[in-house]
């Protein structure tokens, strides 16, 4: 027996409902010319996309901007107080769950704190031309070309 066509489409509408995340991301800079240096951060293993590279950053709370939720994660995850910068790029990103994803990208040039990492398994710094040897989140891959390529910064 067939099932009725409307079970699929139903459930195919409510993937497509999911609500658009709004995140916010820093690209934290150090250094200068060929010595120039980004910080990455990779995911522990008991968080969704475990082990996945990304740069320090997270959703975007009812009421707040962009920059004012990116000082708030950085505060939390990294302990700095973050000058933040110009807005480099937004990217959406569709997942095949049905979920999407804003992520607004921000430089960082100038921190006050000691860098501690709160949440992350690893952080490092790396050069722009080593970012696609890591296993970064798919929604971030497309940025990550154009940093190596040196098309953005």
């Amino acid at each position: 027996m067939k099932r009725p066509i409307r079970k699929l489409n139903a459930r195919r509408a409510a993937l497509l409902a999911r609500p658009l995340r709004h995140v916010v991301a820093a690209l934290i800079l150090r250094g200068e010319g060929e010595s120039r240096e980004v910080l990455i951060c990779q995911r522990r293993p008991d968080q969704p996309m475990g082990l996945k590279w990304e740069f320090p950053g997270g959703k975007i709370e009812p009421g707040e901007t962009a920059e004012a939720a990116l000082a708030r994660e950085l505060n939390e995850e990294l302990g700095i107080t973050a000058q933040i910068g110009d807005k480099l790029t937004t990217i959406r990103h569709n997942y095949r769950n049905g979920g999407a994803i804003e992520i607004q990208f921000f430089t960082v040039r100038e921190f006050t704190g000691e860098l501690q990492n709160r949440i992350f398994q690893e952080m490092l710094w790396s050069a722009f031309e080593r970012l696609p040897g890591y296993d970064f989140l798919t929604a971030d891959l497309n940025l990550i070309r154009d940093l190596a390529a040196g098309k953005l910064l």
